[in-house]
């Protein structure tokens, strides 16, 4: 089989090319940066050099294949991350089209039912809505929730301000989860093939700990053990990313991620259909590791 994975060498892309090159299969891996080439082909993969903006460039690099993983690259380097992310999802869905692709794996998020309303998930419901209107594409849409390597940007804040924090209640219940999960999803997905229509499968880890427990278990994995959790204003978070150079239009869109999951309708539908969820090995234990092991080293 001939696969196209997105997405350079990223936390999910690179083990997913990983398994499907040890199934002894095809794989061309799709890169902004030349630097990037020796990596892949040391994978024993194709790379294929390009913008994802570009869709000739993704026309000519799909054709031929038996399946596609798409992700939408996260980029800092954009004033309006909305408006890049529905230039990309239109070029996705064009080049997908004019290839003639039919089986494709998207890398999407929890809160794309919203369609609306979740920040930076709304350029993914997009992507979603655009692949739904080509009858001939059966497509998978991955719907992972919250990464635990968010919880990186905690550091700073235990080290110099003594909190964890976050712009929802200690008691809201947040769904994590590990790209080693959604990676091991995604190479299920695409080495069965044969899905028909349009389908999601939603991925989680951890879906049992509050942020009040989440705190609790990074402050004690890094000997900090009472460090509180404490809730921001949306003011606070904006100022926040404000201050770290994070852009006007973005900086509104994780606020407005931010009180999606507040008012609990971002993970709804994941909760309602969580009998179908996918749920990974990775826990909220595991991950607790590698944040002391990441926190010691800064």
């Amino acid at each position: 089989m001939k696969y196209v994975i997105t997405g350079s060498l990223g936390h999910i892309s690179k083990p997913v090319v990983q398994k499907l090159v040890a199934a002894g299969h095809t794989v061309t891996v799709v890169s902004s940066s030349a630097d990037r080439k020796a990596d892949i082909e040391a994978l024993g993969a194709t790379a294929a050099i390009g913008s994802v903006e570009d869709q000739a460039f993704l026309t000519n690099t799909f054709t031929g294949a038996d399946a596609l993983y798409l992700m939408i690259p996260p980029t800092f380097a954009v004033a309006d991350w909305q408006a890049h992310l529905r230039k990309v999802g239109d070029v996705y869905a064009a080049a997908v089209k004019a290839s003639g692709v039919t089986q494709v794996v998207v890398l999407s998020s929890i809160g794309a039912h919203m369609g609306k309303g979740a920040g930076p998930v709304d350029g993914l419901a997009y992507l979603e809505s655009k692949l739904n209107e080509l009858p001939a594409v059966n497509a998978v849409y991955l719907r992972p929730s919250y990464f635990f390597y968010n919880l990186y940007q905690q550091i700073d804040l235990i080290k110099h301000v003594g909190i964890v924090t976050s712009a929802q209640p200690a008691d809201h219940k947040l769904v994590l989860v590990s790209p080693t999960d959604i990676a091991d999803v995604a190479s299920e997905k695409l080495l069965a093939l044969g899905f028909k229509g349009k389908s999601v499968q939603y991925i989680a880890s951890d879906d049992s700990n509050t942020w009040q427990d989440i705190a609790k278990a990074l402050t004690e994995a890094v000997g900090k053990p009472g460090v509180p959790y404490v809730e921001s204003t949306d003011e606070q978070s904006r100022a926040g990313m404000l201050q770290a150079g994070v852009p006007a239009t973005n900086a509104d869109g994780y606020v407005a991620m931010g009180q999606a999951l507040r008012s609990n309708e971002m993970e709804a539908d994941y909760w309602k259909h969580k009998g179908e969820a996918y749920i990974g090995k990775v826990k909220l234990a595991d991950f607790a590791k590698e944040f002391a092991a990441a926190y010691n080293a800064k």
